[in-house]
């Protein structure tokens, strides 16, 4: 009878578990509590009202509530043919100590007066900086007592599905909320916008949520909270959030300029079977006509960055600074090709 080998099978099985405890661990398990973040974060996240006044006749709603109570708020506004003021709900986070906060442009468009609540219960009214539809991104300023504490922007393309996230905000006027839960998806187009690249998130998102930051563990915001999957109104675990990456582009602009200053390209793009963009059309006279771009080549990088699709392609060069001259990897016919590209100003 042969016996097994008692001393090198335990060796090996020694050696196995030396081996992985060597191997660098990426993932994170969950948390025994969120408390410690949480406390640290909500002092530099905000709730916002945003007021209008809505004339005699006109069609009125309230905003981030549910319809039992736009019910109640349309009682006690008022009759048909009298001026209404109506608030809506949402959420914001400090980017500077000195009063810079970041929203959704949803949550302000449109407002006759903005009014920011912090978690202590201050109360401070905004000045409009700037904001931009196609991200649905707003950028506000107070004038602070004391200097703030404000949250960072983080690398969202370092947040990976699975990822551990809690979102802070003001779900239904009700004040500062934590949630939690994870990214479950990256990517997302959801027909909102030109540039949409939504994470998408099981952490409850709700009405009022609009605005406020999707944090990762470590404490910088990777995403702005912006919309919601929902059939009842309230959150069924879809959640979707603008990521750090895009809006911190996009706020740099509203903090200089006011406005988004946009790079222009000048072509028509579609997907391209295996990867890029196809060019269907070139403006005439436009950037790309004078690189030597042409109808039927696909794009598949521009500025040193991939290119893995035609949304890519138009996220990456609306952010490129109007003036930069940039290289275009082309393929035409089979062969690859670069080109060199002076991005303009999209008007």
């Amino acid at each position: 009878m042969v016996e097994p080998d008692v001393n090198k099978r335990s060796f090996g099985l020694a050696a196995v578990m030396a081996a992985a405890l060597a191997m660098p661990s990426f993932a994170r398990g969950a948390p025994d509590s969120f408390a410690d973040l949480s406390a640290k974060l909500l002092p530099t996240v905000v709730n916002i009202a945003a007021m209008q006044t809505m004339k005699g006749g006109q069609k009125s709603q309230v905003p981030d509530l549910p319809p039992a109570l736009q019910d109640m708020f349309r009682d006690f506004l008022g009759g048909a043919g009298a001026p209404r003021r109506i608030t809506s709900v949402g959420s914001g986070f400090v980017i500077d100590q000195s009063g810079l906060i970041v929203t959704n442009n949803h949550v302000v468009a449109g407002a006759a007066e903005v009014a920011v609540t912090f978690n202590n219960g201050e109360t401070y009214r905004a000045k409009l900086i700037g904001r931009d539809e196609k991200t649905d991104l707003a950028l506000l300023k107070i004038a602070p007592k004391r200097p703030l504490a404000a949250a960072h922007f983080g690398d969202s393309n370092r947040a990976r599905i699975g990822d551990w996230v809690i979102a802070i905000g003001n779900p239904f006027g009700l004040g500062s909320t934590v949630t939690a839960g994870i990214v479950s998806a990256r990517n997302r187009d959801i027909e909102s916008g030109p540039y949409d690249d939504f994470i998408q998130t099981d952490a409850p998102i709700n009405k009022g949520n609009s605005g406020g930051p999707l944090f990762d563990m470590d404490g910088n915001v990777v995403g702005i909270n912006s919309a919601i999957f929902s059939p009842t109104g309230g959150s069924v675990g879809i959640g979707f959030a603008i990521p750090a990456n895009l809006a911190r582009d996009v706020i740099d602009n509203l903090r200089r300029f006011g406005r988004v200053n946009r790079g222009w390209v000048g072509v028509n793009i579609q997907p391209a079977k295996g990867g890029g963009a196809a060019i269907t059309s070139v403006a005439a006279n436009g950037p790309a006509a004078r690189a030597g771009i042409r109808p039927g080549d696909v794009v598949f990088g521009f500025d040193g960055k991939k290119i893995s699709d035609s949304r890519a392609l138009a996220r990456i060069a609306a952010g490129t600074a109007p003036g930069k001259t940039v290289n275009v990897d082309i393929r035409r016919g089979g062969k690859h090709m670069t080109l060199r590209l002076a991005v303009q100003l999209l008007k």
